[in-house]
């Protein structure tokens, strides 16, 4: 269940962060929705802003879910 979690916040993130338009938009987006999923996991937030932020800055701006 842990590992399914992440997949689907990870998912999450890529696909919604993309319609941000630069990367600190993106990074804070993640960064958001890692803490807010690592909260309700029992996880340190911090550790799930640090993540969910390292994938929001690296996504792809070109992704076709904003198109």
């Amino acid at each position: 269940m842990f590992k399914a979690t992440w997949i689907v916040a990870a998912v999450a993130t890529l696909g919604l962060s993309a319609c941000l338009d630069t990367d600190l938009e993106r990074g804070l987006a993640g960064a958001t929705a890692g803490a807010v999923v690592a909260g309700q996991t029992n996880v340190d937030p911090a550790v799930g802003a640090v993540a969910g932020g390292a994938i929001g800055v690296t996504c792809s701006n070109y992704s076709s879910v904003c198109n």
